[in-house]
C-alpha cells in the first residue's frame, strides 16, 4: 500500500515521484517502457531542450489558456535551473531563450533518477496495465507482474507523439473511465504535407533551407527557419504554425520579413538593369527558390520587366499562400495537442474535480506549448503542482 502510484516515468512522472518522495509519502512509479525518460533522451538532438527563459502562459494552447497560469508560476524555469546547477549539469543558451545540456539529455533523466532515489521513491519499469479500479480505499493498478494500491493516483502517461517510444492513449482512456471529458487529440508541432501535384511543382526545392520567414496559420505567427522536405515543409516555422494549423486551412509565409521586397526590386532594376530577374531575387533567397518564384522571368534581365511583373513576384515573396494536405502525424509529432480536458481539473493541484485522489498531469492534460523548451516546462510545473497536493494516509 502506497501513498500514491504513479504511472509514467516521463519528465513529469518522475519529478512528481521526487517532490512527493521528498516530502516523506511512499511513491510507487510504474511504466510499461523498459527504461525511463526516453522522450527525455531524444529531445534536443539528445541534449534535451529541458527549458525556456521566457516561458509564459502566452506560450500554451489550450481550450482553458488561462488554466497554466497557476502551476507555471509557482514553477519557474529559474527554478528548474536551480535543479540542474545543483546536480552540477553545464547548459547554454541557444537562440530565443532555449537552455540545453552542454553534454547529454541522459543527465537530466539521471537528475531525476537521482532525485527520485532521495525520497525513497520505488520504481517498476516494464510493467503494462492491464486494469486501474477505485473504490472507498483508493486505487489498485494491476499489472501483468502483480496488483499495486495506493490512496492516490498520478496519471502522467504522456500523449499520442512518437509511438516509437511506446507513446500510447493510456491516459485519455483511463480519465475516460474516470468519467472526464478528453479534448479531441491532433498532432502538434510536426511537419506539414503536401497533395501530389503541389509536391511535384516544389520537389526541386527539398533539403533547401531559409533562415527566417514569418509563418502565419490561425492565430499563430511565427519568425524562424523553414525547411523544405521530399513531403512538404517542415524547420522551426513550419512545427511552431502546425499546432494553429486546420485541414482546409492556407498557410501564409513572408519569405522576406525584413524587406520591401518591392522597393528593392525596383532600386535594383536602377542600379543594375542588365541583372537577370531570379538572380536580383536571390539577394534575399536561395537560388533555387528564387529561380522558381521568378517562374518563366528567371532569366530576363530587370530591365525588361514593368512594375506590375516586380509587384506581382514582391508579394509573393512576401505573402506565399500554399494549402497543406496534411502533417506526417503523431509520428514525428513532438506533443500532442488536445487530452485531459481542463475544466475536470484543479488547476491549483491538477487533481481531478469528480475524483477524490486522482491526478493528471503533463502532456496528458490539454495544455500543449510552443517549440522551444516549453513543454517540458509544462511538464516539471504540472508535476510539482500535483507533488505537493498529495498527501500521507490517514
Amino acid at each position: 500500500m502506497y501513498d500514491a502510484i504513479i504511472l509514467g516515468a516521463g519528465g513529469a512522472g518522475l519529478m512528481c515521484a521526487a517532490v512527493a518522495g521528498q516530502r516523506g509519502l511512499s511513491v510507487l512509479v510504474l511504466d510499461h517502457a523498459e527504461t525511463p525518460g526516453e522522450k527525455i533522451r531524444i529531445s534536443g538532438g539528445g541534449r534535451c531542450n529541458f527549458t525556456n527563459l521566457h516561458a509564459t502562459p502566452a506560450n500554451f494552447l489550450s481550450a482553458n489558456p488561462r488554466f497554466c497560469i497557476s502551476a507555471l508560476s509557482r514553477y519557474t524555469p529559474r527554478d528548474f535551473i536551480t535543479l540542474v546547477e545543483a546536480h552540477g549539469i553545464a547548459w547554454h543558451e541557444k537562440t530565443l531563450g532555449q537552455l540545453f545540456c552542454d553534454g547529454s539529455a541522459r543527465q537530466i533523466v539521471q537528475m531525476l533518477l537521482d532525485e527520485c532515489a532521495k525520497g525513497g521513491v520505488a520504481l517498476r519499469f516494464g510493467e503494462s496495465i492491464t486494469g486501474v479500479v477505485h473504490d472507498d480505499s483508493g486505487f489498485r493498478v494491476d499489472t501483468q507482474a502483480g496488483h499495486y494500491q495506493a490512496g492516490q493516483l498520478v496519471v502522467a502517461t504522456g500523449g499520442l507523439s512518437i509511438p516509437k517510444i511506446g507513446a500510447t492513449d493510456f491516459g485519455h482512456r483511463l480519465a475516460r473511465q474516470f468519467g472526464l471529458n478528453v479534448i479531441p487529440t491532433r498532432p502538434g508541432l510536426v511537419p506539414l504535407t503536401f497533395a501530389p501535384d503541389l509536391l511535384k511543382d516544389l520537389a526541386p526545392l527539398a533539403g533547401l533551407s531559409v533562415p527566417q520567414v514569418e509563418a502565419v496559420a490561425g492565430k499563430g505567427r511565427f519568425r524562424e527557419a523553414l525547411l523544405f522536405t521530399h513531403r512538404g515543409l517542415s524547420g522551426p516555422a513550419i512545427l511552431q504554425i502546425s499546432s494553429y494549423w486546420r485541414e482546409g486551412e492556407a498557410i501564409a509565409l513572408n519569405l522576406a520579413p525584413d524587406t520591401d521586397v518591392f522597393a528593392a526590386l525596383k532600386a535594383a532594376r536602377v542600379a543594375n538593369p542588365r541583372q537577370e530577374f531570379a538572380t536580383a531575387l536571390g539577394a534575399w533567397l536561395p537560388k533555387r527558390l528564387a529561380q522558381m518564384l521568378a517562374a518563366e522571368d528567371a532569366m530576363r534581365r530587370l530591365a525588361d520587366l514593368n512594375d506590375s511583373r516586380l509587384r506581382a513576384t514582391a508579394d509573393l515573396v512576401r505573402n506565399w499562400r500554399l494549402v497543406p494536405v496534411g502533417s506526417e502525424g503523431y509520428r514525428t509529432a513532438e506533443v500532442t495537442l488536445g487530452g485531459v480536458d481542463t475544466d475536470d481539473l484543479s488547476s491549483q493541484t491538477l487533481a481531478a474535480k469528480a475524483v477524490p485522489g486522482l491526478y493528471f498531469i503533463g502532456e496528458v492534460v490539454d495544455v500543449s506549448g510552443h517549440l522551444g523548451g516549453y513543454n517540458f516546462q509544462w511538464a516539471w510545473a504540472s508535476a510539482q503542482a500535483a507533488g505537493k497536493a498529495l498527501h500521507k494516509a490517514a
